[in-house]
């Protein structure tokens, strides 16, 4: 693996560690509205991510295939969605914001399925960074370095506030502040793992980049549907996580047209 890739695998931990640091920050955690908002900026992030650096590299890759292009495409994505859908019934977890267990049947204390539930969250926004990344170093002309980078710094921007929801929650559950800061950013550590990972496996099959990149694109859009819009959803009639996605988006976007 080339090794100046690494600063910006980090990139997305290092904004999951600056949000964390808000628990020392702030006495009380974000108002319902507050994290909705939030929810929904981190939604809109990711949907735009997993079409403009994810879904359309992947189909503009198999455009030799005529009319079976979108058989690599349909592949990866399901493959994504799938593999999340299972992860989601074999890990215990609660989402932040919620009491309602999910996964087997288990003795964990409620901060560590909290934490499980963000390490869940995590896996695809490695896997994502790490299917680009990869494609960029293979040379690949559709995945550009600096489309990449894009992706990395806007999953980095939205994790600082995702990573102040979960250290003030875990803070409130009993933990410390060092401890809730320490768990929050390892909770990100997720990220750069799954993205070496990718890398690792991306590079000894190349020719199966738009399967990958299709893949981590699944991944991402089962979390945002899954997650991240009923989130942004839950409680009286608010148009702030709405507004806040298209915020998320747009900003997506932008990164990945100036930078890709």
């Amino acid at each position: 693996m080339n090794w100046n890739l690494i600063w910006p695998i980090l990139a997305p931990l290092a904004g999951t560690a600056i949000g964390s640091g808000f628990v020392f920050l702030m006495k009380n955690g974000f108002s319902q509205k507050v994290e909705r908002m939030l929810s929904g900026f981190a939604a809109g992030v990711m949907f735009a991510a997993s079409i403009w650096s994810l879904i359309l590299p992947s189909i503009e890759s198999c455009e030799a295939m005529g009319t079976w292009a979108f058989v690599p495409v349909l592949a990866g994505f399901w493959a994504g969605v799938l593999f999340l859908l299972f992860m989601d019934d074999f890990i215990p977890h609660i989402h932040v914001g919620s009491n309602e267990e999910e996964g087997p049947q288990n003795h964990l204390k409620k901060t560590t399925k909290i934490i499980l539930a963000v390490v869940l969250h995590n896996i695809p926004e490695g896997l994502a960074v790490g299917v680009v990344f990869a494609g960029a170093a293979s040379g690949n002309a559709l995945v550009s370095f600096s489309g990449a980078m894009a992706l990395s710094l806007g999953i980095a921007i939205q994790n600082i506030p995702e990573g102040a929801i979960i250290s003030m929650p875990l803070h409130a559950a009993g933990l410390s502040r060092i401890k809730a800061f320490l768990y929050g950013t390892l909770s990100g550590a997720a990220e750069p793992i799954a993205s070496v990972l990718t890398i690792l496996a991306a590079g000894l099959v190349a020719p199966a980049l738009p399967y990958f990149l299709s893949f981590a694109a699944g991944t991402m859009v089962y979390v945002v549907v899954e997650e991240l819009i009923p989130s942004m959803s839950q409680g009286d009639h608010f148009n702030g996580g709405t507004i806040f996605f298209a915020v998320g988006f747009s900003i997506m976007m932008v990164l990945d047209v100036i930078l890709g």
